[in-house]
């Protein structure tokens, strides 16, 4: 039975999108559009992307696993936080729209992957697009000439 593949995390140039087409996967590009003008992150979000920070996997969130930007509730509260999704987004969801509302970072869920200070980009979508499209196009024709 042929499956889908899908290739995801750490895809942040068009090389990277290449080996993935190549090797027969789709692309699943996240961090890289985080910043773009059409994404619907907040601007709390937005500032932390920017200012760079390190990444920890949590549950303390939603009670799943996610990749984030480090910050004060993560770190107080991801060593004991339980796999209980959707309990955990729920309880938790009013504390993070009204960090979000004050622009706390502090209790926002900053989902970002662990290389997104190299991947973001705070452009329109679709130049991310033309971009990747440009150096994909550039590694593809390179692989081809070895």
């Amino acid at each position: 039975m042929d499956l889908p593949l899908v290739a995801s995390g750490g895809i942040a140039d068009g090389r990277a999108v290449a080996a993935v087409l190549v090797a027969g996967a789709s692309a699943q590009l996240g961090s890289a559009f985080m910043d773009t003008q059409e994404a619907g992150t907040s601007p709390v979000h937005r500032q932390r992307l920017r200012e760079g920070g390190r990444t920890a996997i949590t549950r303390a969130f939603t009670g799943r696993r996610a990749r984030g930007i480090l910050n004060s509730f993560m770190a107080r509260n991801s060593a004991s936080a339980p796999s209980a999704y959707p309990h955990l987004h729920n309880l938790t969801a009013q504390l993070r729209a009204a960090a979000r509302e004050r622009g706390d970072g502090e209790f926002v869920n900053l989902w970002a992957g662990q290389a997104y200070e190299t991947m973001t980009h705070a452009l329109p979508a679709a130049e991310v697009m033309a971009i990747l499209e440009v150096q994909m196009r550039d590694a593809l024709a390179r692989a081809a000439t070895l």
